[in-house]
């Protein structure tokens, strides 16, 4: 898949078909409660189709996970140079924040499953975190040298800084049952979106006490 590729899920009619039944099925009752047969069937598809494009349950678990990470990291590239214009490292970072979300909200289903299968230990996961994610790690740590340049941060808080950054990013797309049940947020709505981007906003507010600016969703 190409990096710039505006839909990580794309494909022939039936393609698109046993992937939005896979999704759906894979976030009620998990990768391992959902049979290639229960796919087919709720896609309506013959069930060889399924080994055709994917070459069975794994490769369909390979191509989802490959996918969201390919338009992830593509978000993510384009965000920072999007905002290196900004001369406040908070604004950088509420625009890198912000795209980033709006990704993962787009791909909402795509998104909640990746994270969750992400926090097993696998031989698959492990290849996904030596390849996508040191290039996640690599981004974000380029990020934070530049807007963090002037602090007085020595590494270790700066990569914990990095670290908390991320997680802010992913946590609604990784627990959003927990959002939607306890605090009655619905992480894929619009409104959400702008709630939660001005509160990172404040939350970089704080790491650079000098910031002034007030930001203002677009």
């Amino acid at each position: 898949m190409p990096t710039k590729s505006v839909n990580p899920t794309s494909g022939k009619k039936s393609k698109d078909a046993v992937i939005h039944s896979a999704l759906k099925l894979f976030n009620m009752s998990g990768y391992d409660g959902v049979s290639v047969r229960a796919i087919a069937s709720d896609a309506g598809v013959n069930i060889a189709l399924v080994s055709y494009y994917f070459g069975g349950k794994q490769g369909l678990l390979e191509h989802l996970m490959a996918a969201f990470f390919e338009g992830y990291l593509s978000t993510l590239e384009k965000s920072e140079k999007d905002s290196k214009d900004q001369n406040s490292p908070v604004e950088r970072l509420t625009i890198i924040a912000e795209q980033l979300i709006r990704y993962q909200q787009r791909y909402f289903y795509l998104s909640r499953f990746v994270h969750r299968e992400m926090t097993l230990d696998n031989q698959l996961v492990r290849e996904l975190m030596s390849s996508y994610l040191v290039k996640e790690k690599f981004l974000f740590e380029r990020i934070f040298k530049q807007v963090l340049s002037n602090s007085q941060m020595n590494p270790l808080q700066a990569e914990f800084v990095a670290i908390e950054y991320r997680d802010m990013i992913i946590m609604p797309f990784l627990q959003p049952q927990y959002l939607r049940e306890v605090y009655f947020m619905q992480p894929s709505e619009h409104s959400f979106l702008i709630q939660y981007t001005r509160h990172i906003h404040d939350w970089a507010c704080r790491l650079f006490t000098h910031e002034k600016k007030i930001y203002k969703n677009t």
